[in-house]
Formats: C-alpha cells, sequence, structure tokens
C-alpha cells in the first residue's frame, strides 16, 4: 500500500556497525534510507528538511517488552523523548505534514479485554509506559498546534519478517528446526498469555488508511480474536506433525517482572470510519510464518551438510 507508483518513500534507520536491513531489501531500489536516532532531535528535525515528507509514520522504539525491563531508561528515551523530538521535527516543518504514531496494545495492560479507544490505560512494562507518553503527546501535538497527526492502537501483528526474538517467530523458526534436526529444545516463558494476533500486512494498510481521512483520529487495530500462546504452539508444531509438549521447557528467565495476561481488540471504529477489515486469519498467519521459516530452516541445512 505504501509503495504505489505514487509515492517517494524514504526511511530512517539507526547506524550500526552492522548491517541490519536484510528484512527491507525485499523494497530496495524503492527505498531511500536516511542515518538517524530517535535520541538526536537536530538530527531528526535535518533530515525532515531534507525530504520535506508528505507522511510521517514513526515505528521507531525499543520494541521488546522483556527487554524494556533490562533497559528502562534506554527504552523510554527512544520510545518516548524520541516521539517527542519527532513530533518536534514535524511541528517545525512549513507544510500540511500528516502524522503516524505507532501505539500499543500494550498500553492497556491489566484492563479487562475487550480493549476498544474508550478503555483506561494500565501499562505494565516501561515499554508500555513510554508509549502512554507517546500517546498523549500525539494527542497534545493534535490539538494544541493543528498537526495532522493519528494513533494507531495496533495490537500484536506479525509475519515472516517479525524479528526472532519475539515469541510468534521463535515458535515458528524453531518448530521448523527442531523438524530438519537443527534444534532440539525451545525454552518459553508464560504459555497461558492471550493476545490478540494479526497480519503485519494487514495492518500497515490500516495505519495507511488513517491517514487519508479528512480529519486525524486513534483508532484501536485488531482481529477481535484471542489466542494463548499454548494455541500458537499447537498450531505451528502440528502443522509439522509434531507434538510440542516433546520439545517444550519452560524457562523461568523468560516471564516478566510484571505480565499482561489478556489483550484482545475491539476494532468497531477502524471498521466504521476507515472501512478496515483483517483479512488474515489466525491459522493462515501462522501457515504462512511456518512455510517461510521451513525454507530458511532448508537452507540452513544445505549449508551444514546435515
Amino acid at each position: 500500500m505504501l509503495l504505489e507508483k505514487d509515492y517517494e518513500v524514504h526511511g530512517v534507520v539507526r547506524r550500526s556497525s552492522n548491517f541490519n536491513t536484510q528484512r527491507i531489501e525485499h523494497i530496495y531500489p524503492r527505498l531511500t534510507l536516511h542515518y538517524g536516532d530517535m535520541t538526536d532531535g537536530n538530527g531528526l528535525s535535518a533530515i525532515l528538511k531534507k525530504v520535506r515528507p508528505n507522511e510521517v509514520y514513526n515505528l521507531a522504539a525499543q520494541s521488546h517488552v522483556a527487554v524494556s525491563f533490562q533497559t528502562p531508561v534506554y527504552s523510554v528515551d527512544v520510545g518516548g523523548l524520541g516521539t517527542l523530538r519527532l513530533l518536534e521535527a514535524v511541528r517545525e516543518l512549513d507544510g500540511n505534514v500528516r502524522y503516524y504514531q505507532a501505539s500499543s496494545s500494550e498500553m492497556f495492560g491489566s484492563s479487562p479485554p475487550p480493549q476498544n479507544e474508550q478503555t483506561p490505560f494500565h501499562p505494565r512494562s516501561p515499554y508500555a509506559c513510554a508509549k502512554v507518553y507517546s500517546y498523549y503527546q500525539t494527542i497534545n501535538y493534535r490539538e494544541a498546534y493543528g498537526l495532522f497527526a493519528c494513533n494507531g492502537i495496533l495490537f500484536n501483528h506479525e509475519g515472516p519478517r517479525r524479528g526472532e526474538t519475539f515469541v510468534t517467530r521463535k515458535i515458528t523458526r524453531a518448530a521448523t528446526r527442531i523438524k530438519l534436526g537443527l534444534q532440539e529444545r525451545l525454552a518459553l516463558g508464560n504459555l497461558e498469555a492471550k493476545r490478540d494476533w494479526g497480519s503485519a500486512k494487514d495492518y500497515v494498510e490500516a495505519m495507511w488508511l488513517m491517514l487519508q481521512q479528512d480529519k486525524p483520529d486513534d483508532f484501536v487495530v485488531a482481529t477481535g480474536e484471542m489466542h494463548t500462546i499454548k494455541e500458537m504452539l499447537e498450531e505451528a508444531f502440528n502443522s509439522l506433525n509434531l507434538k510440542w509438549e516433546d520439545y517444550v521447557v519452560i524457562d523461568e528467565r523468560y516471564k516478566r517482572p510484571a505480565e499482561v495476561n489478556e489483550l484482545c481488540g475491539d476494532a468497531g471504529k477502524a471498521h466504521r470510519i476507515l472501512g478496515w477489515k483483517p483479512k488474515i486469519g489466525f491459522k493462515e498467519l501462522i501457515r504462512q510464518m511456518v512455510e517461510h521459516d521451513l525454507k530458511l530452516a532448508e537452507g540452513e541445512r544445505l549449508l551444514k551438510g546435515v
């Protein structure tokens, strides 16, 4: 949706000593990358003044909830204050720039499901607290400065390009490696946590639709279905004719200091106003991820000569 011929697409990535752009190589050369950092407000401002964008999508964060407990100050600086720096950079531009803020279902924390735009926030991690801060700063800039700024409160959105440290991809990657004899065990934490999992492909369409409206607003984006991590294990391993119970071990290190037990979104507002509904269901999502990771595992086995 974002790569139609009418779009010139620019992205900002943090400079690193290692190449970390593998997951976006499929859209070269239609994407121009700029080095930037959410802790550097002047640098962000300089990039925006150079590019002169029509739309800005802020997806930047230290996005791993468990890691945010280990690096709380950094996580909040990037995910919270980084948003403020970017909003200031957008505000300083002369032009009608539209801004999208990636908010998170983690902001709801222990508030009971189903969660919608009226549900009180109860964040349960430094990551979630930073997202709540960003959410209200986005609204503040919309109301104080007339900025076309939207919050997308996205529930868990997954796909084959999901990072391998996130539980969904960790499961599909491990299941396929176990199937081909490349791995023996999978260590996980709380298997009873319930989440509303959707496809990243569907959710990016919803993000884009928010910035095409006549008026800015905030929207929950979700499937309305809730599944446990155990259900995800069953779906992934069963598709490979394996029993997950034979390979999964519980490791207390993967449990959070403060757990979020149930997240399930009510996206009725997005249905009504954006005309958006998810196209890819839970089982199809897991199937796509397993198929992708099975190909990776087959390539890995060839390299190892197993």
